[in-house]
């Protein structure tokens, strides 16, 4: 698949570098700031080029810049899109950006796939959430991008909610790892083991999770024996309000 970067951030350079990782997938990059495009292209493999051709060369174009910046980028590639032959289809990975608003912007009723993806999408852990509306693309576009990480469809009207746990998750995990780690090194252990612990940890337990099937309810019962040290210490966790500090902060994440 030819697929155009139009914004190579953090995320949008994520996304190309997973991309890369499909060896049939021909890239090519746009950025505001042709070095960073550059360090990218060295990393990937893909060509560095401006909107006129990226667009005319792309079966695949996406659209990672920011929510402010859009309408100015819609103006300036409507033109360039009206006068494709080829088919192709939009990725939009502008956040607050329905499908339909982006389509009044572009001026035309354009096949869109809208995603919601999360910085594990660096090490190729991703979830990405998304919703289409580009049916006969589907199937190619999640192949091209598998190796981005996890993809799930969600309805529009839920994006918002669902990204308030993936997009934001990770940053509320990372304060959880900070916290076991911080209480090993109070215990004793070193930094780097006590971070190396808590962030392995954090990364079987997932894993359990989705390789297992079962409820984490379920998983947290298995571990907490009768009269057990666990079992303390999740009685602590919920005597401080642990589980309803997790859903506000989600909560105030969506409602933001």
């Amino acid at each position: 698949m030819k697929i155009a970067f139009i914004g190579t951030g953090n995320m949008g350079g994520a996304l190309a570098r997973a991309a890369a990782g499909e060896k049939t997938n021909e890239l090519f990059l746009v950025n505001r700031h042709p070095e960073k495009a550059a360090l990218l292209q060295r990393e990937t493999g893909g060509t560095v080029t401006d909107h006129a051709g990226a667009i005319a060369a792309a079966d695949c174009i996406f659209l990672g810049v920011k929510p402010v910046v859009l309408p100015a980028l819609c103006e300036t590639i409507a033109p360039m899109l009206r006068e494709k032959t080829a088919p192709f289809f939009i990725v939009s990975m502008v956040a607050g950006i329905p499908i339909a608003k982006l389509r009044a912007l572009l001026g035309a009723d354009y096949p869109v796939i809208r995603i919601m993806p999360n910085t594990p999408v660096s090490v190729g852990e991703g979830m990405i959430l998304y919703t289409s509306a580009a049916e006969e693309y589907l199937e190619g576009f999640l192949h091209a991008m598998r190796f981005a990480g996890r993809f799930m469809p969600v309805e529009e009207r839920l994006m918002e909610a669902g990204m308030a746990v993936s997009g934001c998750g990770p940053a509320f995990v990372d304060l959880f790892i900070e916290a076991l780690a911080d209480a090993g090194v109070a215990g004793g252990l070193p930094r780097r083991d006590a971070v190396t612990i808590a962030a392995q940890m954090v990364l079987g337990s997932a894993r359990l999770v989705l390789e297992s099937g079962k409820h984490p309810g379920e998983l947290k019962d298995a571990v907490c024996s009768p009269g057990g040290t666990t079992i303390q210490g999740v009685r602590k966790l919920e005597e401080k309000g642990f589980r309803s500090a997790v859903i506000e902060a989600v909560i105030a994440a969506k409602d933001a």
